[in-house]
């Protein structure tokens, strides 16, 4: 929402047959944020799902910080990166706006993202960013079947961040999806503009066959009810070059068959 500089981000994609959700995509997202601004901030997150509400944000708990990274650990010596082109989403119907606290964040979730900057009231002052209006209209005109979710933070708060794990319902069940669309200054994103990458992005899936992919050590202590939205094996890659700007993503099938080389850069469609 204002300037800041991002590294060490790390993605998941995972498609999980959860004992009580059923077919679900889980996305796991963190990273190492330096807020430039005076005051708050708040990082957004497009998510490919059409409805979704505050119970979808699954707390992990003390012995959850290192989720992420065991996944990362797992894939290290096998990454790679390569290959970059796009695809487009359709339109839905928009939703009023959900306020609520998950871990050090206050979030902002909602269908449509014009409805948010109304809301912002409802965030405690220290943590209140201030909102463009031009950029909510971006993710309107660009991600209309999304959810939108501005995670809201001050800089005491962004230290002591766990990763954020969030299920859903994926729009589409052919493709795994991971945001990773760029705009580091509180506007809305350049799509034409190459930006510079610093991602581990890393993939999972409850119908890969057997000994596909790395498995994942998470370590004792961790809550089942966290342990049910993981995978127990993943393959990733690092990617660190210059890339055109948008989201990370691969084919179920290409994924199944361990075809890292068909990870792609998805665009921000137009409607």
């Amino acid at each position: 929402m204002a300037e800041a500089e991002f590294s060490g981000t790390t993605l998941y994609a995972g498609r999980r047959r959860h004992p009580r959700h059923g077919a679900i995509e889980v996305l796991g997202y963190e990273n190492t944020a330096l807020n430039l601004a005076d005051g708050p901030n708040a990082m957004l997150l497009h998510l490919p799902a059409r409805a979704m509400a505050p119970e979808q944000f699954v707390p992990v708990g003390r012995r959850g910080g290192r989720v992420l990274a065991a996944m990362v650990d797992a894939v290290r010596p096998l990454s790679r990166s390569e290959g970059a082109f796009t695809m487009d989403w359709m339109s839905a119907e928009p939703q009023s706006v959900q306020v609520f606290e998950h871990d050090v964040y206050t979030v902002l979730l909602a269908a449509d993202p014009t409805l948010i900057p109304a809301a912002l009231g409802r965030v405690p002052h220290h943590r209140r960013p201030r909102l463009d209006p031009a950029l909510m209209e971006f993710y309107a005109d660009h991600y209309p079947l999304h959810s939108i979710a501005v995670c809201c933070f001050d800089n005491a708060d962004a230290r002591r961040a766990k990763p954020l794990l969030v299920w859903y319902e994926p729009l589409d069940p052919d493709v795994l999806a991971a945001p990773a669309l760029d705009a580091h200054t509180g506007g809305p994103p350049d799509p034409d503009a190459p930006v510079g990458t610093d991602h581990w992005v890393i993939f999972g899936s409850d119908e890969a066959p057997d000994g596909w992919g790395a498995p994942v050590r998470y370590g004792r202590g961790l809550r089942d009810k966290v342990r049910a939205f993981l995978p127990e094996t993943v393959m990733g890659a690092h990617f660190t070059s210059t890339m055109p700007n948008g989201d990370f993503a691969i084919a179920h099938d290409d994924l199944l068959a361990g075809r890292l080389d068909r990870i792609e850069r998805l665009r921000p469609s137009v409607r």
